[in-house]
Parts: structure tokens; sequence; C-alpha cells
């Protein structure tokens, strides 16, 4: 074996033991290891320690270095709030006879090895029944019996073993969000389901090619549409004519209001027709006409789930705080907080509403909020907002403010943060939808009134030909998908909107100026280069680059992460 061999079998050997067995951090200064497997912490080898002890070490010889770091995580009473009844009827989906069903967003979820674990969470507890992962989604639906097993100790379990789950406020209140998505869902299959009966029981109609099917089959299809056709006017239309009215109320006519208008001119013309047998209607044209307008609401609103980047201060609190009483402490969930609590935080926990520094050595990073990452030293009587992170020892304070009245809170209901902040587009289109009402009535009335005068059987066709034929659906549906369809364009390629103003706004854009050197790169694919001014020194020597790593390693800035 030549020096040049020796030398890169030498170096290989070194690599390896220098990486940690569990997730592959460099790990050259630590003392921790099993027999010839070496981690860089504590959670590390607990993590193989638990798999182990389950036969669940194949976890490793799926993926190489399959797991996910776990320095300074902190497990102890962190989700002691999943033990209070209320949160956990808003977490889990579906409870029955001591068997609950409960869906998780895992974040750290990446590979195969993830998936294969996950699924066999029965074996590290008993009390789970059943595990499915959608990888895609990065979901966890879990079935477990809870005579055996708990909400809290399953979400402990998935973080020892690296796999926290995303609670937060926000993905509570998404509970609500998911029942208005099945509404529209809903209200879609109930106007497809009517479309397509529909066009079944004109296919006579159709087929007779305009010579006539017969006076009673005509009526007795007729009337079927009739029937047919009555959820998609009560049920699938509701929200045009609700909209309209509420806008109607407000002496203000957006966009819904010729939509309205045409879709139930569109109606009665088409029952005037079957019950004076003056025709076979439109039925089919009404129904497939909502039905399609409601396709383009969904894929509106499914673009903007699927690159939610609208995001407010739920997405980013816990769900809990601790509460200090007279002699202990309770964790209570953030709707609990009142002004007057005296809350204590830890290292890295946030400051959930405006407070008061009482106790401890505050160094509170309000990168969040102001977007300087250099924390800012509090002392005691110091105002402390909300949104910082404590970063250092145990801290005390007092609530001053109510979560909903914070200035963090103030700061995202701001018009520039408005989650109801209206695109320049939509704004267009209900404009012109105003002038084009008054126009279009104007034209049907005109219209009824001249022929009416020179044809009196035509002027029923003038008026509802008007109002149907002008009815501004394409205007209606070209809005959602062209903005959906760019938002889906810019989230392929890794750029994120807040909201699809954004996108009207870019037309007129022509300077692009970026601030915090460093955060809009990428953490994994950051290279960092040494440059000194001794001429004579050209890179850094292992000392000094176990010392930088030292450094960054503290940090949190995206570079050093």
């Amino acid at each position: 074996m030549s020096i040049i061999e020796i030398k890169t079998y030498q170096s290989e050997i070194k690599t390896a033991a220098d990486l940690c067995y569990h997730c592959g951090d460099s790990c050259s200064n630590s003392d921790i290891h099993i027999s010839n497997k070496v981690f860089c912490c504590s959670g590390c080898k607990t993590v193989y320690e638990i798999l182990e002890a389950n036969d669940l070490c194949n976890y490793y010889n799926l993926d190489e270095n399959p797991g996910i770091a776990l320095k300074d995580t902190p497990i102890k009473n962190k989700f002691a709030y999943l033990d209070d009844q209320e949160i956990k009827k808003k977490i889990i989906d579906f409870h029955d006879n001591g068997i609950s069903r409960v869906n998780f967003f895992i974040p750290s979820m990446h590979c195969s090895s993830c998936v294969w674990l996950l699924e066999n969470l029965y074996r590290l507890n008993k009390g789970v029944i059943e595990s499915r992962v959608d990888f895609l989604k990065k979901e966890l639906a879990l079935k477990f019996d809870e005579s055996q097993t708990s909400l809290r100790t399953l979400v402990e379990l998935l973080t020892s073993i690296g796999y926290e789950p995303q609670i937060n406020m926000q993905s509570i209140d998404a509970r609500g969000k998911k029942q208005s998505n099945k509404d529209l869902y809903l209200k879609i299959g109930v106007a497809g389901f009517c479309f397509a009966n529909i066009m079944l029981f004109s296919f006579p109609e159709y087929l007779s090619l305009g010579k006539g099917i017969g006076k009673e089959f005509e009526k007795f299809f007729g009337y079927l549409n009739i029937i047919v056709a009555l959820p998609v006017l009560l049920y699938s239309s509701a929200d045009y004519f609700r909209s309209a009215l509420q806008g109607w109320k407000q002496k203000m006519v957006n966009m819904d209001v010729p939509i309205s208008i045409g879709i139930i001119t569109l109606f009665l013309r088409s029952l005037y027709d079957i019950l004076a047998g003056a025709g076979p209607g439109f039925m089919d044209s009404f129904t497939g006409l909502v039905f399609l307008l409601l396709v383009g609401k969904i894929f509106e609103k499914k673009t903007y789930d699927s690159l939610s980047f609208e995001r407010d201060y739920k997405s980013y609190f816990p769900i809990s705080v601790t509460r200090k009483e007279k002699n202990s402490e309770q964790v209570i969930s953030i709707e609990k907080l009142k002004v007057g609590d005296r809350i204590i935080i830890r290292n890295g926990e946030l400051i959930p509403a405006d407070a008061i520094m009482i106790n401890g050595e505050a160094y509170i990073d309000y990168s969040f909020v102001t977007g300087e990452s250099a924390p800012v030293k509090k002392e005691s009587g110091e105002m402390i907002y909300a949104g910082g992170k404590q970063i250092g020892g145990l801290i005390e304070l007092d609530v001053i403010k109510d979560v909903s009245q914070s200035y963090l809170t103030r700061l995202w209901n701001d018009d520039a943060f408005s989650k109801e902040h209206q695109g320049k587009i939509t704004t267009l289109a209900n404009t012109i939808s105003r002038y084009f009402t008054i126009v279009v009535i104007s034209i049907a009335l005109i219209s009824a009134i001249y022929w009416f005068c020179i044809e009196p059987s035509l002027a029923l066709n003038a008026l509802t030909a008007v109002l149907i034929i002008a009815c501004p659906c394409a205007l209606a549906l070209s809005t959602p998908f062209t903005l959906g369809n760019t938002m889906r364009i810019f989230g392929k390629n890794q750029f994120y909107l807040k909201n699809t103003a954004v996108i009207e706004s870019l037309a007129k854009v022509n300077v692009v100026v970026f601030d915090k050197t460093g955060t809009i790169t990428r953490g994994g694919k950051s290279e960092v280069t040494f440059e000194s001014l001794d001429v004579n020194q050209n890179e850094l020597s292992q000392d000094e680059i176990s010392y930088v790593l030292s450094l960054s390693r503290q940090s949190m800035h995206p570079i050093s992460r």
C-alpha cells in the first residue's frame, strides 16, 4: 500500500469517526459513544438506545445518517398543556370508545428512514394502534388507545426521537378552516352531481335534434330538471347571493351582483319555459355555470393554501405558557392568559404578550418583530414586547396587555399586513362590475321596451338574453385562475408572496433592494470563504477552524445554521 493510499485510508477512518452515528453532524470533540459508535450529543445517543432496545436499528440501514440532531431539545413539561381537555379536543380529530385519531405535521420528516420509523411507532409505544405517513405533505396520522397512552405521551415520544410535531395556535385554528373547505367541496359536489344528471335527463332533447320528443316526455324530463336544479340554486349558489346582498346593503355593487342576476335570470327563464311549455329550458347551462364558478373558487383556495405563506403571529406563538402561582407553576393555554398574570419564560421561549420584566437577566431576540437579530438586554422594570425570544436563563414577567392587544398583534393587524387586503385586480374587477351592472340592466330594459313596442313576444327573450349572456363569468373565473396560476409558478421556483396584491405590485417594480446580508441566502448551500490580511496565510489552521465552528454553533444566523 502506497503512502498516499495509507493517508487516504486514515483520512476516511477519521472522517467516519468524527461524524455522529445518528445524525451525521461533526462530533470530533465529543466523548459520547456506545461501543464504536460516536454521538454528537446525549439526545442522539438516547434515540439510538431507544431504537436498539426496540429492535428498530434497521432505521440506519435505509439511509446514511437519517436522524435529526437533538442538541438542546427540552422535553420536561414542554407539552404539559396537552393534558388540558379543551386543547385536546381542538387537536384530536376523532374520539370514540377510548380510541382517538390525530394528524400531525412533522417538519423534520425528510427520507425513507423517517417514514419507516414513524410507521413503526407501535413498537415504541403499545398504545399506538396504527400510524400512517403522508410523505409529500409531511403528515403523520395516528390512531391510539387512550387507556394505554395519551396525546402528551405520544408527542413527547415523537419529540424524543427527533420528530417534534408542529403545534401552535394557527395549527389549532386551522381545524375550523378545514370545515369551511369541506362546505365548499360539498357545494361543488352538489352542483356537479346535479349538472351531470340534468345533462343525462336532457339527452333525449339533445338527440332529437330539435324535432321534439313528445309533449309528455318533454314535460316529465323538464320537471325532473327543475327538481334537480333547486339544490344548486338554494345551496350551491348561496354564497354569491349572500355576497351580493351584503354589498347591496352597504350600497356597493360588487362582482357577485351581476353574477347573481345572471344565475337567477337563467333559472327563472328556464323555469318559465318548462312550466309554460315554451321549451326545454336551460337548466343544464344553469347548473354547469354554477359548477364552473365554484371550481374556479376552489382552485384559488387550493393554490393559496398550498403556498400558504400568509402567516400571522399565531403561527409563530406556541399554544401554552407557564404561569406562576403562589407555590407552584401551571402550564396554561395562551387563550387563558390574562393581564396581571406572572409568567415564566425560559431559554428559547417566546414572549406571548406585552409584559414588564420582574426577575432574571433578559436578552431578548426581536428578529421576528424588527428584523434585528442582535439580542437586546432588558433589566427589571423594563417593558418587553410580545414576539421577542428569550436568549439566556429563566426570567419572570408580569403581563400588562392581553395577547390580542399586544404590540405584535397590532402590528400584524396593520393595513399593510391585513389578510383582508384586496389586490388592485380584484378591486378593479369590482369597480368595473359596478358600472357594468348598471349598463347591462339599462341595455336589458331598453331592449325589452323596444321589442315590446315592435314585437311583444320577443320582449322577454331580449330581456333575459342580455342579462344571461352579460353575466361576467369570464371576469369571475379569470381573476382566481390568473392570480392562482401566477402564485403556483412563483412557488414552484421558491419565490413566496404574502398575498396576491404583491403580484399586481410587481408589474410596477423596477428596482429591488435586498436588506439583511446573509438572510436571503440558503443555509444549506452557503459557502464561507477566508481572506487573510496576512499575505503569508492562505487558509485557517485546524484550531482556528474549530474556534469558528464553536462560535457559529451558538449563533442563530442562517449561515451559521
